[in-house]
């Protein structure tokens, strides 16, 4: 039977939402205030889910302290006190949405699940305390 663990960072991080197949105009339009030329911040929040077996002789699905550390490498180091659009090589042809956002951590993360027993089942990314996105990629 399958056993789930999730870790839990915070980071903050300024973007713009603003689509780059669409004119200024349409842009402002779809995005309202969050298309502000000069950004705005957020504090989120992501949740990273593995699922897996038990090892029989940890009692483990994985270490967490392993997944801290990847969290780490693909979130924290990449993310963390950056401007997403400007600063995130993913994020040039894409608008920072809270989806693209969770997917691109999705794509961080699963290198290094490979040295894993357990899978990558979901990544939650709270962009506010209103708004919540979850994606379990393919």
């Amino acid at each position: 039977m399958p056993v789930f663990l999730t870790r839990r960072v915070a980071l903050c991080a300024s973007h713009r939402l603003h689509a780059p197949g669409l004119s200024d105009e349409e842009n402002l339009k779809i995005y309202g205030k969050c298309n502000n030329p000069n950004g705005h911040g957020h504090n989120y929040v992501v949740k990273v889910t593995v699922c897996g077996d038990l090892d029989p002789i940890t009692g483990m699905v994985m270490n967490a302290v392993d997944l801290k550390n990847y969290m780490k490498n693909a979130v924290m180091d990449t993310m963390d006190h950056k401007c997403i659009d400007k600063d995130i090589e993913y994020f040039r042809t894409k608008p920072s949405t809270a989806e693209n956002i969770a997917v691109y951590i999705w794509e961080q993360l699963k290198p290094h699940m490979k040295k894993e027993k357990c899978s990558l089942y979901k990544v939650q990314l709270f962009e506010t305390e209103n708004v919540e996105v979850e994606y379990m990629g393919p």
